[in-house]
């Protein structure tokens, strides 16, 4: 049975619909191939952004990219509704959207060669010292992203906090199968990097953005 059946969306209220995009993470099992979440031919690349917040850079991308199958990862089921309804409204047939733990996702539960791209921008910094261990980029992590990306596909970071790009870059650093290469032009007609609402803010604050593209070789 495909992932958009009936019985594995997400009930919302009527203010915020849903329609098909919005899937339950409960009834996604403990692994799971996200191409099974499209009505579209399993050789289509997906690509997955986690915490897409607003969903301003999952809007832009999708919309013109309509041959890629995008997954949206989001923690907060506020937002992970708020972005859900733009997709349906935006009829954007080749986005679905989870609301979930992406550490669990991504080590636990994507199958292996299963996806494109995963984009990770502006995840939190976590700044104190003794929260340092709640960051996202981890060794084990990485490892992970490794494990589920095809060969040949691609691991995108960007970040505004300087000691957090610092560690990002040491762990990657030490990443078996990974190849750093130059970040891709992944927006149309846009001078930022990747357009999110916090890299628009930070721009006009004038704080630096720093970001990384690697490439899995094996």
């Amino acid at each position: 049975m495909r992932l958009n059946s009936p019985k594995y969306l997400v009930t919302t209220p009527r203010a915020w619909d849903s329609g098909d995009v919005l899937l339950d993470e409960k009834h996604i099992g403990e692994q799971f191939d996200p191409r099974e979440m499209f009505d579209t031919p399993s050789q289509r690349p997906i690509e997955v952004e986690i915490g897409v917040g607003k969903g301003t850079f999952l809007l832009q991308r999708a919309t013109q990219r309509r041959e890629i199958d995008f997954l949206g990862v989001e923690y907060a089921r506020a937002y992970a509704i708020y972005t859900t309804d733009r997709v349906r409204r935006a009829q954007l047939d080749n986005v679905k959207m989870l609301c979930a733990d992406a550490k669990q996702l991504v080590e636990s539960q994507l199958v292996d060669d299963s996806v494109w791209r995963v984009h990770v921008y502006f995840p939190d910094p976590w700044p104190k010292r003794r929260h340092n261990r709640r960051r996202l980029i981890q060794p084990l992590f990485v490892e992970h992203v490794r494990r589920v990306l095809q060969p040949g596909g691609q691991f995108l970071l960007v970040t505004d906090h300087r000691e957090y790009f610092e560690q990002i870059i040491r762990v990657v650093a030490d990443a078996p199968g990974f190849a750093r290469i130059p970040f891709p032009q992944l927006l149309e007609d846009s001078d930022h990097v990747v357009g999110t609402n916090f890299e628009k803010k930070y721009v006009k604050q004038g704080r630096p953005i720093f970001k990384t593209a690697l490439i899995k070789y094996i």
